[in-house]
């Protein structure tokens, strides 16, 4: 965990914060999103510079997560319009 992560959990232990139950409607629209995010039905290739697979293998890594699967979050995000050009 970071300092902001530990301090958080270091306050819940002592009592100091308390979890809320979530919003049905905000669980219905995560559960869909979940479901279309991680329902994989095509398979692509492409190639990448060396310099470029490392490093998002090393964010991954951080991450907690295979390098396919920041890949293709980071697609989909794009795709949603969540991730913008600049």
């Amino acid at each position: 965990m970071d300092s902001e992560e530990q301090m958080i959990s270091d306050a819940f232990d002592r009592g100091e914060v308390q979890l809320a139950d979530p919003d049905p409607e905000l669980l219905a629209l995560l559960r869909e999103a979940g479901e279309n995010t991680f329902r994989k039905d095509k398979r692509i290739n492409i190639r990448l510079s060396h310099h470029d697979l490392e490093g998002i293998q090393r964010k991954a890594s951080r991450k907690g997560i295979p390098y396919q699967a920041l890949i293709s979050g980071l697609i989909h995000q794009y795709v949603e319009g969540d991730l913008k050009e600049t």
